[in-house]
């Protein structure tokens, strides 16, 4: 028989830490993306997903409502628990389903299923705080590395277009018989560094389409070269403010540029006050003596503060990887201390909460939950977006010039083209032979017929004999 449940649901929205402690204030706020009202007054989350799953599981039904004074729970001065575990202590609900953490003073007076959600403490900072610095070729940073391949790509092409040209002009070589062409490809890669440094490199172009390429090619080098400069000196000043490296607990101490805190009177707070590790104890004395300043009250006031300042926010793992997928300008450092896990709570007699821990360790084991995880904290930031502040130069941003730089060198090649058409026409007319036999003539000089093979040609065998053959080569 199917049992109807009555389970008592925060509704707190972006982004709040559970207090965790005696005495603290709750907040009345909804969390994101753990229960979210919808437009249509309508409950949606995490926890309202795998509450789903674990009534499928277990095959119960259940009514949900919002816990009534907003709270997770404390107790008051007079020792009165309020909140979410004043309601499960009082029976007012059989089940407390939100992001409640698992402490050793509620587990005194309810009692928790394993948890749903594994967390603990962690950094929040912007991006430029955790910064991996300058490194040996940092100087390839201002261009992105799709943009070089394009530049070492077109620098190439460049070169091959001003040796086809070379090759093709009749302005650039007159005479392929004397073999004296002063674009060979060693020429050409040559003079096409020396324009892309802005430097007169010789042999200087003669013909109208090799310089169309120059011309072209110059254009396009001064508009890279201008655009590294700016990105270069961007990138200059960014690493300046980047200097500060942040991936460790340690190294909030070792600095003094970036303030630290957490919420006030919180799990997180107390977990800093009670331990015995030299280092935590020295973050918490740094944070008590500074409690006006970086203790916040709220979960989105410590998050906005990261955003504004020069300041790192102390809390929950788990609600920091969601404010991080959500602004792009924020990361998480990896180091996470004080696990602690998020479970559903019951009264200490309930005899759900077997049943319950038995599904969720099946949650976990299907993947289910971290399908659950994936599909509630998704990254919603484009890769743009996620660098921080200074970003290098894409091939987007560069791709106009790489157009002009494409249709200046087919432009050259038709040009080309040009000129030695209208060169086999005046020669053929010279020595009476159609247009394209002396094409087709000037072509073959050009492009892998010499004036020795030119002279076997016109060899003129006398014998037939295979052992040896004389030969005769007519004089002109």
């Amino acid at each position: 028989m199917k049992k109807s449940l009555v389970l008592v649901f925060t509704l707190v929205i972006l982004w709040m830490e559970d207090t965790g402690a005696e005495g603290s204030d709750g907040f009345h706020l909804k969390e994101q993306p753990f229960a979210m009202m919808t437009d249509s007054g309508e409950l949606e989350g995490y926890c309202v997903d795998l509450l789903s799953e674990l009534s499928q599981a277990l095959e119960f039904n259940y009514t949900l409502h919002v816990v009534r004074d907003g709270r997770y729970g404390a107790k008051d001065q007079n020792g009165v628990w309020n909140g979410m575990i004043g309601e499960i202590i009082r029976k007012e609900a059989d089940l407390a389903v939100a992001p409640l953490t698992i402490t050793s003073v509620r587990e005194n007076v309810i009692s928790f299923t394993k948890p749903y959600v594994q967390t603990g403490i962690g950094i929040l900072l912007k991006k430029e705080s955790s910064s991996e610095g300058s490194y040996l070729f940092g100087f390839l940073d201002p261009f992105s590395r799709q943009l070089w391949l394009g530049i070492i790509g077109s620098y190439v092409i460049t070169c091959l277009c001003v040796f086809l040209v070379g090759r093709l002009s009749p302005c650039e070589w007159a005479e392929p018989s004397n073999e004296q062409n002063q674009y060979t490809f060693l020429n050409s890669l040559w003079f096409g560094m020396g324009a892309f440094t802005l430097q007169g490199v010789e042999p200087q172009p003669k013909s109208v389409s090799a310089r169309i390429i120059a011309v072209i090619w110059w254009l396009f080098s001064i508009t890279l070269l201008a655009a590294y400069v700016a990105s270069f000196a961007s990138y200059v000043n960014n690493a300046k403010d980047q200097t500060l490296k942040i991936e460790k607990f340690d190294d909030l101490l070792k600095q003094d540029k970036v303030e630290f805190g957490t919420l006030a009177n919180s799990s997180t707070f107390n977990f800093f006050k009670y331990s015995k590790n030299p280092t935590y104890r020295m973050i918490y004395e740094y944070m008590d003596k500074r409690k006006d300043r970086v203790l916040v009250k709220t979960f989105s006031e410590g998050v906005q503060k990261v955003r504004d300042s020069n300041y790192a926010f102390l809390g929950e793992s788990v609600s920091q990887d969601f404010v991080v997928a959500k602004h792009c300008d924020l990361v998480r450092v990896p180091e996470i201390i004080g696990g602690r896990g998020y479970g559903i709570a019951a009264s200490s007699d309930s005899p759900l909460i077997r049943p319950l821990t038995i599904a969720i360790l099946e949650q976990f084991e299907t993947g289910n939950l971290e399908y659950l995880r994936q599909k509630w904290w998704e990254n919603t930031c484009t890769e743009a977006q996620a660098q921080a502040g200074w970003v290098p130069v894409q091939p987007h941003t560069m791709g106009g010039i790489f157009l002009i730089l494409g249709i200046g060198l087919a432009l050259a090649l038709i040009v080309s083209f040009i000129e030695l058409v209208c060169k086999s026409k005046i020669k053929g007319d010279q020595q009476q032979k159609s247009c394209c036999s002396a094409f087709a003539e000037e072509i073959g000089q050009r492009f892998g017929r010499t004036q020795n093979q030119e002279s076997l040609e016109k060899v003129q065998p006398l014998g037939t004999c295979l052992a040896e053959h004389s030969f005769v080569v007519k004089k002109e």
